[in-house]
């Protein structure tokens, strides 16, 4: 084989591993990412239903509930419009309570319970996971513009003028 023609195969076989090691990176990154959902949109079915995902929120004022026998616990996230049910078996974080943030991942059951493998909580009085806080202003303001609306339509009783 001339000089020019070996140059010329080991450059297309460079690229050609560089290429399947690129794709072999990208496909490991794909299955370790972990989205981050709200309970509206968990709800609205925008989470995926075969792979773990993160919800986030807070923690349902009344929702805790412990098992005396197991570590188990089941409480709910809300975003304050919509909730969705949780159990996570094992020890939860120190700062977990009700009425504060949370982000729980794992998976969504056919029965629309989240189980969780990990619970997050906040770490100070003034922190939020930024997903969690956005989540919780998306649905406030959600909240805000369906009250505004109801409250804008016009009811009219009979014999009423103008």
């Amino acid at each position: 084989m001339k000089p020019r023609t070996k140059r010329a195969m080991a450059v297309v076989l460079a690229l050609a591993a560089l290429g399947v090691a690129s794709a072999l990176v990208l496909r490991a990154f794909q299955s370790n990412l972990v989205f981050f959902f709200s309970p509206s949109q968990v709800m609205a079915k925008e989470a995926p239903q075969e792979r773990s995902f993160r919800i986030g929120g807070l923690v349902e004022q009344g929702s805790i509930v412990r098992d005396e026998k197991s570590l188990t616990v089941r409480f709910a996230v809300t975003d304050l419009a919509h909730t969705i049910p949780v159990t996570y078996t094992g020890l939860l974080p120190d700062l977990f309570k009700e009425g504060k943030g949370v982000v729980a991942e794992g998976k969504l059951g056919t029965d629309g319970l989240f189980h969780a493998n990990q619970v997050l909580a906040k770490h100070d009085e003034n922190y939020m996971p930024p997903e969690a806080a956005e989540a919780l202003k998306n649905a406030a303001a959600h909240k805000e513009q369906s009250t505004a609306t109801l409250s804008m339509t016009p009811s009219t009783s009979a014999g009423a003028k103008p």
